[in-house]
Formats: C-alpha cells, structure tokens, sequence
C-alpha cells in the first residue's frame, strides 16, 4: 500500500480566550477537537462545513503555522508535529498555500517577477539570474498569465489574475501537497470557474495532492475525490464524492446538503432547517457537538461521544443512529 502525502491524526488546537471565567482561569477555546483524515498523492480532499467549524485552523495546524495541543501530523511519512524549525524548513516545500483573499496576501511593494523568485531562492530550486527568470515566466505561463506581467505590480492585476499569481508563487517550489484555504471565494462567480478548472489542470498535469477548503459544496462536488465534512471542531462524516453527496449518513450531512440549490428547477428537494445556533466552541455541547440542533437526538447523544463507524472500505461517519 502505498503511503499517503499527509496523514492527520486525531489533532487538537485549542486556543487560550481573552475573558475569564468565575474562577479566574481564561476560557479555552476548542476550535479544533480530535480531527483525523489522510491524503494520498494526487488526491483532492475537501473539508467543508459552516464558518467557524474549523477548517481553516486545520489547514494552519498542517502548515505548522502554530503548535498544536494534542495529535500527530505526517508529510510523507515524516512526523512533523513536534519537529523543530531547522528541521522542518527542507520540508515545508513540500507543502504550500493558496490563501482566500489574493488582495492581502500579496506584498504591494514587490514585483511580481520578486513575489514569485522568492521561494525559488529561499529552496535552492534554481540558481542564477538567467535560471531564475526563466522559471518566473515559465510559472506564469503555467497559470494562464504573460512573462511580461512579471514586470508589473500586483494593484495593476485583476482579483482573479491575483489568484493566479499566487498560484504561481505555490507552485515555485514544486511542492506535493497544496492547502487552498478558500481560494475562490473572494472571487467573482465566472472567475471561481477558471480557478477551479486552472487547479484541476495543474493537478492533473504535476500530480499535487489538494487540502481544498471551502463551504461552497457545488464547487466541492465538481472538483474532488473525497470530502470530509466538520461540525464544530470535529469530522462527521467522510467518504468519497458520491458517496457523500447522493448517500450522506450523517444528520449534519444531510442538512447541509439539502441546502444546495439544484440546477434543474423542476427538481423537487426537502430543505433540512436545523434548529438553534451554532454552539460556541468556547463551551461545546457534551456527547454529540450536533446533539442541541439534531432531530433525531436521543439522550445518549447528550452524553456520549460517538465513534466513527465503517460503511464502506471508503465511507465513514460518527452517529449513534448507524449503531443499529
């Protein structure tokens, strides 16, 4: 068997919060609680859920851009968790990010030829200046823009042409996994289209393996091989594309997918409304997160956490309600 890219073991990331609570002690705030997922090479997982479920702190925990509180990260079969800086530095070009807004993570006062050249230097991917310009306009091309906008300032791009610049920045270290943390919802709706299919080319073409995380489920089902989906701080459910979306299990699943529009109008759907808000991560229901807004909650839900269970080589989801 052949090992995955990434494998994502039970991790937690909880943070210390500003106020206090009766006894003095500062409120901990469980964003994520014990999330386990892995991603083979060439693989796209989509981790989806409502906003403040999670996902995007995943996304940061696998890059290491904080420690985590609990679990075990592994990038190509290395544990990375607890590595430290000088250690992990030759691996961290296995690994890159697409973040969501292509405006703010772009450095205004550099060129684009400067914004792309820099992993290239910083990895030792090429050397010399010949070498160096010839690959910034390589990427370029590889993302549908010009060798000539290397030239230009990032003010001077489109949001959608930014994206792609930081595309190209990704994959100037010729990494094997990519985190796209909701990479096209800045974007205008026809602009999401060419960024997706833009992703699914590279994808095809280099054999990167994608983290894609996003709540928008219409464009996860045209894009991916699996999907994980998150409840607050925790993964409810996981299977392939299909199985996710014409065979969903979990009660949360359900209702988030019922929400999608159908493309065909004559199409008949029952909308799921879920009772109630979100719960605050800083206080998480007992047993089941998703026990407080669930229809089918009984009072085991209340009080015991539920384990995952095996529907298929490829399908999983945590509900008492598959215990029968």
């Amino acid at each position: 068997m052949i090992a995955p890219i990434l494998d994502v073991r039970n991790i937690k990331k909880h943070f210390q919060g500003g106020s206090r609570t009766w006894l003095g002690s500062k409120q901990r705030v469980y964003a994520v609680d014990g999330v386990s997922f892995s991603i083979a090479r060439g693989e796209t997982l989509s981790l989806v859920g409502e906003s403040g479920c999670g996902k995007s702190t995943v996304g940061k925990a696998i890059l290491r851009l904080f420690d985590l509180t609990d679990g075990e990260i592994y990038l190509d079969g290395q544990r990375i968790d607890q590595m430290p800086a000088s250690s992990l530095r030759p691996l961290r070009k296995k690994m890159q990010v697409i973040f969501q807004d292509p405006y703010s993570s772009l450095n205004p006062r550099l060129r684009v030829s400067d914004i792309i050249a820099e992993p290239l230097v910083c990895f030792g991917v090429v050397s010399g200046r010949k070498d160096l310009d010839r690959e910034v306009g390589s990427l370029l091309e590889k993302v549908g823009l010009p060798r000539e906008s290397a030239e230009r300032w990032p003010h001077e791009f489109s949001g959608g042409q930014r994206q792609r610049i930081c595309i190209a920045r990704a994959l100037a270290a010729k990494p094997e996994l990519i985190v796209c943390d909701e990479a096209v919802s800045a974007l205008d709706v026809s602009v999401k289209a060419q960024i997706i299919n833009l992703l699914a080319d590279l994808q095809r073409d280099l054999g990167l393996a994608l983290l894609f995380i996003s709540h928008d489920l219409a464009i996860v089902e045209h894009m991916t091989h699996r999907v994980a989906v998150m409840y607050l701080g925790r993964v409810v459910e996981i299977g392939t594309r299909d199985e996710i979306f014409h065979a969903p299990r979990h009660p949360y699943t359900q209702a988030l997918l019922s929400a999608v529009p159908v493309p065909d109008v004559s199409e008949r759907r029952q909308r799921i409304q879920l009772k109630g808000e979100v719960p605050s991560p800083v206080n998480p229901p007992s047993g089941c997160h998703f026990h407080t807004r669930c229809a089918y909650a009984t009072e085991r839900c209340a009080l015991e956490t539920p384990v995952f269970r095996d529907l298929s080589l490829s399908h999983r989801a945590a509900c008492h309600l598959l215990d029968g």
